[in-house]
C-alpha cells in the first residue's frame, strides 16, 4: 500500500513537471518568434527608410537642377512624378511625387515680428484676412483664425472675436496649454477646441506649417487660394477654368504684376505684394514604398537653400 501511494506521487511529480517544462518550452519559442518578427519588422521599416531616403535624393537632384531659374511652375522637371519602379536588385518598389507648399498658405504667416518698444511676434491683420476668407470658401468656422492666432503669438492676451489663451485651453479635458510659438505641422490645428477631423481634412490640402516670411507662389497656387489671397480682386480663378487652361499655355500663370493689377483696393496692394512670389524653396515629397506586402508612405520636407543645396528638414512616416 505504501509503494503504490509513493508511486502515485512520483506520477503527480512527472507530470507538474512535463507541464511546466512544456509552459516553459512554448514561453522560450514564442519569444524567438516574436523576437524574429520585431526584427523583421525593423529591418523592413529600415529598408523603406532607406528607400524614401533614396527618393529624396533623386527630388533633390531635380530641385537643385531648377534651383537657377526665377520662377517655379508646375511644368518644372520637379513636378513630374517618379515610378512606381523597382530598385534594382531588391524588391523594392517607390513611386514618389513633390508638391510646392508655398503653393498653399502658411499658417505661420498669422504673425509676424513688432520691433521696438514691443520686441515680439503679433497678429499680422492682412493675412489673418486672408485665412478667414480662405475659411469661409471651405465652409469652415472663421473663429478657428484668432483662435489659431492666439495658438502662435507670444503674448497671452487673448484676440477678440474668437481668440483663446490660458483660461481657456485649462478647462479642457484634459487640460494644457498653448504653445505661443510657430507651429512645425498643421495638424497641430487638431489642438484647437472643436476644430475636428472633419475641418482638417477639408483644410489640410491648403495649408502648410513654414517659417513666417515664406511667401505665396502664384505660379502654383490652387484657384482657392489666389481668391483668398486678395478677396477684393476682381479675377475669381477657383470657379474658372482660366487657371488650368493657362497654366499649360504659360509658364507662369497669374503673373505676379498681373495679379497685382486685378487688386481693386490699392491701400492693400503693399501688403498683397510683400506675401507673393513666383519662386517656391519649400517642397513636400510623398513616397509610397512597397516592400513584399508590406506599404509604407513617407512625407518629407525639403527646403533649397541659397546655393541650391537641399536638406532635409522633416520626416514623417504614413502622416502628412
Amino acid at each position: 500500500m505504501r509503494h503504490t501511494r509513493q508511486r502515485g506521487i512520483a506520477l503527480l511529480v512527472a507530470i507538474v513537471m512535463f507541464a511546466i517544462a512544456t509552459t516553459v518550452a512554448a514561453a522560450i519559442t514564442y519569444n524567438k518568434t516574436m523576437a524574429a518578427r520585431r526584427a523583421a519588422a525593423t529591418f523592413t521599416l529600415e529598408q523603406a527608410l532607406q528607400a524614401g531616403m533614396a527618393a529624396e535624393a533623386l527630388a533633390a537632384l531635380a530641385l537643385e537642377s531648377n534651383g537657377s531659374t526665377t520662377k517655379t511652375t508646375p511644368d518644372d522637371t520637379w513636378a513630374q512624378p517618379l515610378g512606381p519602379v523597382e530598385i534594382e536588385g531588391t524588391g523594392v518598389w517607390i513611386q514618389a511625387r513633390l508638391e510646392d507648399l508655398s503653393a498653399r498658405f502658411n499658417l505661420n504667416s498669422l504673425v509676424e515680428w513688432k520691433g521696438p518698444p514691443v520686441n515680439q511676434f503679433e497678429v499680422d491683420a492682412h493675412q489673418v484676412q486672408v485665412f478667414v476668407e480662405l475659411l469661409g470658401k471651405l465652409d469652415i468656422d472663421t473663429r478657428f483664425a484668432n483662435l489659431l492666432v492666439d495658438w502662435i503669438d507670444s503674448d497671452i492676451a487673448p484676440q477678440p472675436n474668437g481668440g483663446g489663451e490660458d483660461t481657456l485651453y485649462l478647462t479642457q479635458t484634459p487640460p494644457y496649454r498653448p504653445p505661443n510659438t510657430f507651429i512645425t505641422h498643421t495638424s497641430e490645428l487638431l489642438a484647437l477646441p472643436g476644430f475636428g477631423a472633419e475641418n482638417y481634412a477639408r483644410l489640410a490640402p491648403f495649408v502648410s506649417a513654414l517659417p513666417n516670411d515664406v511667401k505665396l507662389n502664384l505660379c502654383t497656387a490652387t484657384g482657392e487660394m489666389l481668391d483668398a489671397a486678395e478677396s477684393m480682386q476682381q479675377t475669381s480663378y477657383a470657379n474658372s477654368p482660366l487657371l488650368k487652361t493657362q497654366r499649360v499655355k504659360k509658364n507662369c500663370f497669374p503673373a505676379q504684376q498681373t495679379f497685382l493689377t486685378g487688386v481693386s483696393d490699392a491701400t492693400k496692394k503693399p501688403r498683397v505684394e510683400a506675401r507673393i512670389n513666383e519662386r517656391s524653396d519649400w517642397f513636400r515629397l510623398r513616397t509610397n514604398i512597397r516592400i513584399g506586402t508590406a506599404e509604407f508612405v513617407l512625407y518629407s520636407v525639403l527646403f533649397r537653400e541659397q546655393g541650391n543645396r537641399v536638406r532635409t528638414v522633416q520626416r514623417s512616416f504614413g502622416s502628412e
